[in-house]
């Protein structure tokens, strides 16, 4: 089932995307690679990946420490979401 992130997710994860993008250009420009779109595009996918897999390993180490968060229940008939918020049905 699809999650929200954390907050821990999101911030880690954009850190270590910027951080990863900084390192990866250096990288790539002390190689002598030419500056061009292919180069940005390979830093930013690569940069992508190195933050994805942050972030996850986030969120996992999240679940270990205070464990798996409640997952919310709705109801999937309109007549019972209509009737618990009170509101009068069709």
């Amino acid at each position: 089932m699809f999650t929200l992130p954390s907050m821990w997710n999101l911030t880690i994860s954009t850190l270590v995307f910027i951080i990863a993008a900084w390192y990866l250009h250096r990288y790539l420009e002390d190689q002598g690679i030419p500056k061009g779109v292919v180069r940005k595009i390979l830093v930013f996918l690569l940069a992508s990946l190195v933050s994805w897999g942050a972030g996850d390993i986030t969120d996992w180490l999240h679940d270990k420490i205070a464990g798996p968060q409640p997952v919310a229940e709705t109801p999937n008939d309109l007549s019972q979401l209509l009737k618990a918020l009170g509101q009068p049905q069709p």
